[in-house]
């Protein structure tokens, strides 16, 4: 350690006075990422880390750990249209998810292989969308983690190009009309139309025809008068009458919902009615049987409840109020409804919705009568972990189940005799193979300085021969911000840390979604200080009740979650010994200058608005590092393609840590900085071999920071090794805002396999 050195960096004599304030900020100029200057200096910050991360004790275990929990793969839900089905696999090896169609009589094939596409894995298969029929699929790609995405249009018979590259369709949703002929899709507007700076904004609704010039020949048909941060989902229902367009502000829960009627008005010129509009409120609007209109709303109800409507009670003015909407499923007030389905087709014996709610991040699944809501049963599922959204047809429904020992597992639900069965497991998981844990899971809560009550999910060892509770080194994860849930999902990188005798933590602070609207709002905008609070308060039970000490906890976040982290860092930094800080929001003077920043000031605040200035100058971790201050050691990561996050966040916090430091960071690693800047992806996928690289430099550094792998302490326990598998986040925007900081679906420290959001390995 004595022969690592932080490179230097200048400091510019920059300050900002606002509304009375005067902010400092000596490293503007590493917001330049493509000057001389910056260049050299990020060279110099990758030498050091290869210099610090390389060689450490470990490396080669958890990588080999890493890529047996991984090897197995994963294959996700089905897919139908018409009469074929379409469903996600990624085999043993394989860098990426494959899309696969099976045919009528059983032949499966692949259609769309990212590798084939592009053999450096650079390139992802972002979304994909069959027709109603199942002839055309339309999906969207991007390489080296572009925001753009590009569309295009297969022929599933023959694997035929019908059309495409339709650009700037980031998160683009597709409803089909019937006959795959056509179909609505939102698309930015061209960055030639727009103000400097505002090019990753201005989205609209279009209908595109197949092979049609998307410039020249695209109709507009919602959004027109949006606001420029403006996002939409579009649906349409099985017989191609009802078309829903939503809208959010910003990346925020809550937004606004319109539908149209089809047979009333050309497919080009829809005339579209308020279903629920000027309220804070987040509704899902699903067109079902019977000529209902079920709505899954937290509108007076932080929590969720699911109401119906009856489309022949829609008029010019839209909707009926909610006050006369017919109830179906009341607020759970210790559970959040998550999502639902109807199975009703001919073969079933009588309709039935099923409904998933997650209690405390845990998910359940009950059944319930669609004209009452009264519950007729339950779905068990495996144990304490996240279901994915069920998808049902005819009396049939498949849902994903996985907790973090165990792997993505694709289930089959028969409502005639109400029985449960795996439909697919991870495609390389021996049959004989029965998943079994690397440890124990529960739940404690912590309490938080003004008495509210925080649930924290530990991951543990099993106890070896029944001794007391020792601390063990630990890592604190959390995220906390946009109304999304860490969930317990399949994860590697916890089953490798507790397998080699650590305690893995997520902290479920406010800001995030698990205990519901209000949840969220407790820790956004004028609250943001009550999420740290909230993990502050989960680092020190952790201390407290035996399973770390601060000389041995690694707390660790990424996006929102590097920002929480970020501010835990400079606010308590003698709670941990180190911090691994991804794609980290930083600077919260600038941030809405940068990357998609101008879309998230409805969930932090504006640096231009005097009081919001103040909320966020309470807590930025940028403008609070001081020289004064012995800080841990920090491993900072970003992707040099990310455009949601721009890495000058983690550029200028290296270089405000590195100066606090000194030149020369103790023998023992702390107050060293350290950088890891990857090229070729962005905030979202990427390959199965990055993935492993990224967490391998993570639990090391996390590793040698907390003494995992101190001479006396054991590297493997002698419980069982968990079942090997596989899990792939989905980044489905029914989730959350389109813009929000969800973490990327790397398998890293910072980011988990999909933590915020549900896994599965489906399209949509």
């Amino acid at each position: 350690m004595t022969a690592l050195r932080h490179p230097p960096a200048r400091r510019q004599n920059v300050v900002n006075n606002l509304f009375g304030h005067r902010i400092t900020d000596p490293y503007r100029w590493l917001e330049q990422a493509d000057s001389a200057e910056t260049r050299a200096w990020l060279a110099a910050q990758e030498a050091l880390r290869h210099a610090a991360l390389d060689d450490l004790p470990g490396r080669d275990r958890l990588r080999t750990r890493m890529e047996e929990l991984l090897s197995v793969g994963v294959t996700g839900p089905p897919v139908w249209r018409g009469t074929r089905r379409f469903f996600m696999r990624r085999r043993p090896g394989q860098e990426h998810a494959v899309l696969h169609v099976v045919e009528p009589d059983g032949t499966e094939r692949v259609l769309l292989d990212p590798m084939t596409l592009d053999p450096t894995g650079r390139t992802t298969l972002d979304a994909w969308h069959p027709d109603q029929e199942g002839r055309r699929v339309a999906y969207q790609v991007s390489t080296g983690g572009d925001d753009g995405s590009l569309l295009y249009v297969m022929d599933v018979t023959s694997g035929a190009l019908l059309d495409g590259p339709v650009s700037r369709c980031r998160q683009s949703p597709i409803a089909w009309l019937p006959g795959g002929e056509s179909f609505y899709y939102v698309r930015r507007l061209p960055a030639d139309a727009l103000p400097p700076g505002e090019e990753r904004y201005h989205r609209r609704v279009y209908l595109h025809r197949v092979g049609a010039d998307p410039d020249a020949e695209d109709r507009l048909v919602f959004g027109n008068d949006g606001p420029r941060t403006a996002s939409y989902t579009v649906g349409i229902n099985a017989n191609g009458r009802w078309l829903i367009v939503t809208r959010a502000v910003g990346a925020v829960r809550r937004n606004d919902v319109w539908i149209a009627d089809l047979t009333k008005n050309d497919a080009e010129a829809p005339v579209f009615v308020p279903v629920l509009t000027g309220v804070d409120a987040h509704t899902n609007a699903v067109v079902g049987p019977q000529g209902l209109l079920y709505l899954h709303t937290d509108h007076d109800a932080p929590r969720g409840r699911l109401a119906v409507v009856a489309l022949e009670d829609l008029d010019a003015q839209g909707a009926p109020p909610p006050s006369a909407w017919k109830e179906l499923l009341p607020e759970d007030p210790r559970a959040q409804l998550e999502h639902f389905t109807l199975v009703d087709g001919p073969s079933a014996d009588r309709a039935l919705l099923l409904v998933v709610r997650s209690r405390h991040a845990v998910a359940e699944i009950t059944v319930h009568d669609p004209e009452t809501g009264t519950q007729l049963d339950t779905i068990a599922t495996p144990g304490l972990g996240t279901v994915g959204e069920i998808r049902g047809r005819g009396h049939e429904a498949w849902f994903t189940y996985t907790d973090p020992f165990t792997p993505v597992t694709v289930f089959r639900w028969d409502a005639r005799d109400r029985t449960t069965t795996v439909w697919a497991s991870p495609p390389g998981q021996r049959a004989t193979t029965t998943p079994q844990t690397a440890g124990t899971m529960r739940q404690i809560t912590c309490v938080s300085p003004d008495d509210t009550r925080v649930r924290i999910t530990v991951l543990a060892p099993h106890d070896d021969n029944g001794e007391r509770r020792r601390p063990r080194p630990a890592i604190l994860y959390g995220y906390g911000g946009f109304g999304l849930s860490p969930t317990p999902v399949y994860n590697p990188e916890a089953i490798a840390w507790v397998e080699a005798g650590g305690v893995y933590a997520v902290a479920h602070v406010r800001g995030g979604g698990e205990e519901g609207a209000e949840w969220h709002r407790a820790g956004s905008r004028a609250r943001k200080q009550k999420s740290i609070d909230d993990f502050h308060a989960a680092a020190e039970a952790l201390c407290d009740n035996g399973w770390t000490s601060p000389s041995q906890l690694v707390i660790s976040g990424e996006s929102n979650g590097g920002l929480l982290t970020g501010a835990a860092l400079t606010q308590r930094p003698e709670l941990c010994r180190a911090v691994v800080c991804g794609a980290p929001v930083l600077d919260m003077v600038r941030y809405e200058h940068f990357g998609l920043g101008a879309s998230w000031t409805t969930e932090y605040g504006s640096a231009s608005v005097q009081e919001e200035l103040g909320w966020l100058l309470s807590y930025s971790p940028y403008h609070h590092v001081s020289e004064e201050t012995d800080y841990p050691a920090v491993l900072l990561t970003v992707s040099d393609g990310d455009a949601v996050v721009d890495p000058m966040h983690a550029r200028k916090m290296c270089a405000a840590l590195q100066h606090a430091g000194g030149p020369f960071p103790a023998e023992d690693g702390r107050g060293l900085a350290l950088l890891r800047v990857e090229s070729g992806v962005g905030h979202g996928a990427r390959a199965m071999s990055r993935i492993v690289a990224l967490s391998v430099d993570q639990l090391s550094f996390a590793a040698w920071q907390s003494g995992l792998f101190t001479p006396s302490r054991s590297t493997r326990q002698t419980s069982p090794a968990p079942a090997e598998g596989e899990g792939t986040p989905s980044t489905r925007s029914a989730r959350g805002p389109q813009d929000s900081l969800a973490p990327s679906s790397s398998c890293s420290v910072s980011g988990g396999c999909g933590r915020v959001s549900q896994v599965s390995a489906e399209g949509s």
